[in-house]
């Protein structure tokens, strides 16, 4: 796995790039305070304004521009430096690196070629057959797991495939230019998919949940929504984006010059090359296998309306009350990061083989885990600062209530659209579970005074907030792919926001088109 790049862009942009970072920091920093804001929520603002300036541009490296929430958090009393240094060591950032831990024992042991070549031999190796192959995995994983153990699962299979075709290709400018090509659609292909898979099932994603719940606190007197009657509804809006996003993406896609020849006897005889499968292959099989088993069924799965399929965190919240744990907390006490981490220290414990000095070899070594994508665990971190900052600030809330307020008069269709545009792009900065917590009350409040259906803004509201696909911190599938030094921020950012506003028009006129009808939504 490689790691980000780093560096700053290179010339004068640099220095034109910090002084407008710096210029927007000052400019906001100092305006008159908008009426009803927090001012701390004003200082917030500023420090992601230039935040959001030196990532686009990478002025400075990536990485160093996600530790500016250290020092000016405090500084300017957003919240106190031992507040916010939790963001950079949370239990979603443990996922992360007990997840890329795990990818680089699949790596190290080559299991990662094996699998690539047999997906490649059963797809083919048309380009644009094998983004879709590995779209269509990637969005079923995850919508019955998190989209971010769905991308981690992934990536090391695409990073190996990718490995494959640049050694089997030729090594002229053509293709050359071809790979590079292929290689940033595979990445954004996994990314993307992760999310919008997500979003299909109730389950399927944090900001689905939180919807349900708060549907269910706001409305008590109304129909709960089931796990089956979202699937209905929305699987189809999920199945058209996922093609969409698919051929937005290998538009104009290069041949990889002399892929013709890469036929199935082609594969098989490169599969052949790699002789058996080894012990250290297997084991690692294993824990790849048992991990994906263990986020999978850490929570019923639910297929109708009752839990289909028992999870397993039942059993360790009635043994943590056992020990004396409130039967409240009991059941936060386990995460997917817990699995992540148990996993990745395994693998310390497991012998695998003994090198030519008879030594003993274990699945991972510490010299391995160092070449960890650290860089890349800082922007998480950075992101997660800002994202827990606009919710303690209240400037979720502002922005929120401030645009319930200016579209208030609008059309069914506009309010529906402008909801999806707010949540679709705030995101990209702020957390999606924090973001929906803040801003779904206030739509809920909204719908009550306009007397509309309460879901005509709120489920496409939530479906919007699993749609940010421009900036790393978006998301932890762009995060986790970004890290993987394939993918420049520019393309992201370009393919992300055509993507960003066809899923605006998408989920507005599916709304009418299709929920309304299939979740009997009244539409005006």
């Amino acid at each position: 796995m490689e790691n980000s790049p780093q560096s700053p862009a290179p010339g004068s942009h640099v220095l034109i790039s910090q002084l407008i970072g710096f210029a927007l920091f000052f400019l906001i920093l100092f305006a008159p305070t908008p009426l009803g804001m927090n001012p701390v929520a004003q200082r917030l603002a500023a420090v992601t304004a230039l935040m959001a300036v030196l990532w686009l541009s990478q002025a400075i490296p990536i990485a160093a521009t996600s530790l500016i929430p250290l020092v000016a958090f405090p500084l300017l009393g957003i919240e106190s430096a031992a507040s916010v240094s939790k963001a950079y060591m949370s239990s979603s950032v443990f996922l992360f690196l007990g997840g890329f831990v795990i990818a680089l024992g699949i790596e190290k042991w080559n299991l990662h070629r094996r699998v690539a070549l047999h997906i490649v031999r059963t797809l083919g190796s048309n380009p644009s057959r094998i983004v879709l192959g590995f779209m269509l995995a990637t969005a079923f994983l995850s919508m019955w797991i998190s989209n971010t153990a769905s991308t981690l699962l992934m990536l090391p299979i695409g990073l190996a495939l990718l490995s494959s075709f640049r050694e089997l290709s030729s090594d002229d400018a053509q293709s050359e230019s071809a790979l590079e090509s292929f290689s940033v659609i595979l990445m954004l292909g996994i990314a993307y998919s992760a999310s919008i898979g997500g979003f299909t099932t109730l389950v399927g994603t944090p900001t689905n949940v939180q919807f349900a719940q708060i549907w269910t606190q706001q409305f008590p007197d109304q129909p709960e929504i089931s796990a089956g009657e979202w699937m209905m509804a929305v699987v189809p809006i999920g199945a058209i984006f996922l093609l969409i996003c698919w051929r937005v993406l290998i538009w104009r896609l290069p041949t990889i010059p002399g892929s013709e020849n890469f036929n199935r006897q082609f594969f098989s005889e490169r599969i052949r090359e790699l002789g058996k499968v080894s012990r250290p292959e297997k084991m690692m099989m294993a824990i790849f296998v048992t991990t994906a088993a263990l986020w999978i069924f850490r929570k019923p799965l639910q297929f109708g309306g009752d839990p289909t399929l028992p999870g397993w965190s039942s059993f360790t919240q009635q043994w943590l009350i056992g020990w004396g744990v409130a039967a409240d907390d009991a059941a936060n006490f386990v995460h997917d990061s817990t699995v992540a981490m148990g996993m990745a220290l395994l693998m310390f414990f497991i012998p695998a083989k003994r090198n030519e000095n008879r030594e003993m070899q274990y699945l991972m070594d510490w010299k391995t885990a160092e070449t960890l994508p650290w860089g890349i665990l800082l922007l998480i971190g950075g992101g997660f600062a800002i994202a827990g900052a606009f919710s303690s600030t209240g400037l979720s809330v502002w922005m929120g209530d401030t645009f319930a307020e200016k579209v208030s008069t609008w059309p069914p269709i506009l309010l529906v659209g402008s909801t999806c545009l707010l949540m679709t792009f705030l995101t990209e900065l702020t957390s999606n579970v924090a973001t929906v917590r803040a801003v779904l009350p206030v739509l809920a409040e909204v719908s009550t005074r306009l007397e509309i259906d309460p879901r005509l803004l709120m489920i496409p509201a939530a479906i919007s907030t699993s749609c940010a696909f421009m900036l790393p911190i978006a998301t932890p599938p762009n995060a986790i792919v970004f890290g993987s030094g394939k993918i420049p921020m520019g393309k992201m950012v370009r393919y992300g926001l055509v993507l960003n506003l066809v899923g605006v028009l998408l989920i507005t006129a599916s709304t009418f088109l299709l929920l309304g009808a299939l979740m009997g939504i009244r539409l005006g």
